[in-house]
Order: structure tokens, then sequence, then C-alpha cells
């Protein structure tokens, strides 16, 4: 879907964080303008954006046909897109559905949830605040997910396929307190117990680990 501007792309990416409620145009106003800059007609440019992003949205939709997707309810608009049609929403719903499965579905599920990650959430947006909340909450999605991959990965006796993602996420992410477990059980598991007593030894000079954190992979299986 091909969007003329990047205060376009603004409106969408607000009410798809806004996930289906509604989101005032004056919210609107305030969000795509620094205070100070707002324009005079800025409310008639939000309108003229929401109708450029229904045109995009619904191509085949007939003039004056009510919107079904981008729709004006009370004082805005609101994105009422399926779950599925939606990256972010797709994403967070794989990764939840694959807690309560067993290991070889849970893995699945989560191998097809990771691969769709393309890079930080919103990155358009960093700067943003309306945005910031919903891209850390994301950022931690991912972390959750991959540590569950993992996770999956060790129940089924995949520890050599585990342990290398592991070893990249630890150190990229070394406040990780599972992370660092899983990652000495999966060498442990690979016959690697002094890398595994390595680990640990790491892990146990980390401020923000726990004492139940620290104790030895042999206690996991």
């Amino acid at each position: 879907m091909a969007l003329k501007g990047p205060r376009h792309r603004a409106v969408l990416a607000r009410l798809i964080v806004a996930r289906r409620r509604v989101v005032p145009v004056s919210r609107l106003v305030e969000d795509l303008w620094t205070e100070g800059d707002t324009p005079p007609g800025a409310v008639g440019a939000v309108r003229t954006f929401v109708g450029a992003l229904r045109r995009a949205l619904e191509p085949e939709r007939p003039p004056r046909a009510p919107a079904r997707l981008l729709v004006t309810e009370g004082p805005g608009y609101a994105l009422r897109a399926e779950p599925g049609a939606v990256d972010a929403w797709r994403f967070e719903r794989a990764v939840t559905d694959a807690a309560p499965l067993p290991p070889r579905d849970a893995l699945a599920r989560l191998d097809e949830a990771l691969g769709w990650w393309r890079g930080p959430a919103y990155a358009e947006f960093a700067e943003e605040p309306w945005a910031r909340a919903e891209r850390s909450r994301l950022a931690e999605l991912r972390l959750y997910g991959v540590e569950r991959q993992a996770e999956a990965r060790l129940a089924l006796g995949l520890a050599a396929r585990a342990a290398p993602d592991l070893d990249a996420h630890v150190a990229e992410h070394p406040w990780r307190e599972d992370a660092w477990r899983l990652l000495a059980l999966a060498l442990y598991r690979t016959g690697r117990q002094g890398d595994a007593l390595a680990v640990l030894r790491r892990a146990r000079v980390h401020p923000q680990l726990s004492d139940q954190e620290r104790a030895g992979p042999a206690q996991h299986g």
C-alpha cells in the first residue's frame, strides 16, 4: 500500500498503536504537529489524510459507501482491521498463541512469528511520544519470543541449534536473566560444561541477576 507522505503514514501508525480504539481528531492534531507549529487548517488536513488512507486501504470501495476499515466514530477515527491484517498485531498474536502449545507446535509458531520481524517497530516514528510505549512493548515481546523459541528447542533436544542464537541474544541483551539460564543449559546439554560454567560466571557479575537465575544448569536437567 503506497502512502503519499510522512503524515499519512503517521496517522495510520497512530491508529494502529491505538489498537482498534478511537483516536479523537484533536489528539491526532496534537500528535502530528509540535506545539506552536499547528497550522490553522490542521483538522481539515487530518480529514484529508484519513480520506487518502481510506482510498488506499479499500481501493475497491464504491464512492459514498461507508468505510469498513478506517471508520469514523464519535469524535475521531479507529482502525478496525482484523488482527492478521496488521503486522504488529499478527506478531503479537502469534507469540501469545504459542505459550500454551506443546514444544513442537510452539516452535513452529515462534519460528514463523520471529521470521516476520523486520527491525525495530515504528522505526520511522522513534522520536514520537505516542509511539514510544508501543515500540518498547513490541521489542520486549520479541525478546520474550526469542527466549521461548530457545526453550522449545531445548525441550525438543535441539540444544546445539539453540546455543548460537542464545549466545548472540545474551551478547546484545545482557540484562535478560532467562537468556543467561537458557544459554548455560544449552551449552551444558551439548557437552560443553566448561563453556556453561563460564556463562554462569559471566552471569554472576551482572547486577540485575537474581539468586535463582544464578543456579547451575544441572538443576534444570
